[in-house]
């Protein structure tokens, strides 16, 4: 399968950390079809762990939630990505975040965080 430029470029930003231009180059192609979930979850996902790298933790579990509930259905493999793998990895933030609305940016960006890396599988 031939996927969007935008795509791969998504895959590439999240595996660099670059949440914020995960979130922009995503939204190009979701905002052709706002009823891809499988879009929007990636979407969300990577606003929601934008959130919080500055420390919006509110943000970050509505965001991340959300990104759960709407790939959860396009499991287990959808456009090349093991998406089981990134409903595991969801979770795991989820379970990362501390219980509170807000914490100190310097704060957030010392918190230990579960990592993931996208591959696409092209077989």
């Amino acid at each position: 399968m031939r996927y969007p430029e935008q795509y791969l470029q998504f895959i590439e930003k999240f595996n660099e950390g670059e949440y914020y231009e995960c979130h922009d180059l995503l939204e190009e192609i979701w905002m052709e079809n706002k009823s891809d979930k499988f879009l929007q979850g990636l979407l969300q996902m990577a606003v929601g762990l934008y959130h919080r790298e500055y420390g919006n933790i509110k943000g970050a579990r509505w965001m991340i939630g959300n990104a759960r509930k709407y790939l959860t259905r396009y499991g287990p493999i959808h456009w090349g990505l093991d998406v089981e793998e990134v409903i595991r990895y969801i979770e795991a933030c989820e379970s990362a975040l501390p219980d509170a609305d807000d914490i100190p940016y310097v704060e957030a960006k010392a918190m230990a965080f579960p990592s993931l890396r996208l591959r696409i599988d092209t077989s």
